[in-house]
């Protein structure tokens, strides 16, 4: 039998070729590629016994590319040869996502990265945190690369915040009979469309990043927390609601409530900056007003008295912090920079930068002369500053 003829690279990454005692005697491993000759001219016998031979023939005959497939025309065949398999594995995305294979001891140098180094600290201008998202996908694509489909698919696949927002809440929010596509143009349609609605979801993600400690990125944020993801959905039900479209943003509340545990009614109105934490039993009324940057906690009620109609339910000034299972009820105000304790009562007015507690609730320090609060509670999240003392009810 002919000297079979072997590319020295394969020669040395197979376990096979490498192993001089798995060779046939009468085969001889030639490592210079001068040897190699097509395989047409084999024996039709020696082709089909040899297939790595027919491999290695024809993709060394095959006529030239017209265009390289290298990036950098100094890398080497060998070094390429892993990125070219990736490109062909991989599905087709954005062109903002990289095309490097991934590897934790890679050096980071694409124009991405550059960009990121320099708003890193400004993440307010153009789209500074849409690509600190796309920076943190990789990472975790780098960490658990099991769920790279997962996160290409939620983030790294989509040009912008919009696309990948509608899409992963269509994702959420689909079923059977509501198809992916029909919550995908739906979403898409208010999210580009009003450009408050997208600054809004920007700042409800810096909220929940600075304030929620179990929060490690805002990857992490927009995959996976269910607070932010049913205030999001809100905010496109409440748009469609505000353009009259009753119907279809009533289903929308209903699939969140089903999905997230969150109750929120589409004519509610919400500011910007809002951590929802853990949400689990959040219920909103119509008419509710919630202020800017916010932090509510699990089981909270913002209702009706069960006796008024009309404008019937609280509204909620900047700053505020309601701890977990409390109820407020009724149109009355509650002051910016006011702090609710857990599981109380609200039925009357709290005034600005004090701390109600109780059922029925009651001012620290007294109604005449209630404790002052220095700083805003919604963005220390300190649910014990000033609890010492117990003073008369609110009402």
């Amino acid at each position: 039998m002919k000297g079979l003829a072997v590319a020295r690279s394969l020669y040395k990454a197979s376990p096979f070729l490498s192993n001089q005692k798995l060779l046939s005697p009468n085969s001889s491993v030639h490592t210079n590629f001068q040897f190699l000759s097509p395989i047409s001219s084999l024996p039709k016998q020696q082709a089909i016994l040899n297939p790595m031979a027919a491999c290695i023939d024809t993709s060394r005959t095959g006529s030239p590319q017209n265009k390289p497939l290298s990036r950098d025309p100094n890398r080497s065949k060998t070094d390429e040869d892993p990125y070219q398999f990736m490109r062909f594995c991989r599905g087709n995305f954005s062109d903002q996502v990289s095309c490097l294979p991934i590897c934790q001891n890679r050096t980071k140098t694409t124009h991405t990265r550059r960009i990121l180094d320099d708003l890193e600290q400004d993440e307010d201008k153009g789209d500074g945190l849409w690509l600190k998202m796309q920076d943190e996908a990789r990472a975790d694509i780098n960490q658990e690369p099991m769920l790279s489909n997962f996160i290409y698919a939620s983030i790294l696949a989509h040009a912008s915040l919009e696309s990948a927002l509608a899409n992963h809440l269509s994702v959420k929010l689909s079923n059977s009979s509501l198809s992916l596509g029909t919550l995908v143009d739906i979403f898409m349609g208010v999210l580009t469309e009003d450009q408050e609605v997208i600054k809004a979801v920007k700042d409800d993600l810096r909220a929940v990043k600075e304030r929620d400690p179990a929060c490690v990125s805002y990857t992490h944020c927009f995959l996976n927390f269910k607070g932010f993801l049913a205030c999001q959905s809100h905010r496109i039900a409440h748009k469609l609601w505000s353009q009259g479209r009753t119907v279809l943003a009533l289903l929308i509340q209903n699939r969140v409530s089903e999905v997230f545990a969150v109750d929120i009614h589409p004519g509610a109105k919400i500011g910007h900056g809002i951590l929802l934490d853990h949400a689990t039993g959040v219920v909103v009324g119509e008419t509710a007003v919630i202020g800017n940057n916010v932090s509510i906690l699990h089981n909270v009620t913002l209702g009706g008295t069960g006796k008024a109609s009309g404008d019937r339910h609280p509204k909620i000034g900047d700053g505020v912090l309601i701890g977990a299972g409390t109820c407020i009820l009724g149109n009355i105000k509650i002051g910016e920079g006011a702090k609710i304790g857990a599981c109380s009562v609200v039925l009357k007015e709290v005034p600005p930068r004090t701390t109600a507690v109780g059922n029925p609730a009651r001012l620290l320090g007294g109604k005449e002369n209630p404790i002052k609060h220095d700083k805003i509670p919604s963005y220390t999240m300190d649910h014990t500053y000033n609890m010492s003392e117990w003073s008369d009810y609110v009402i």
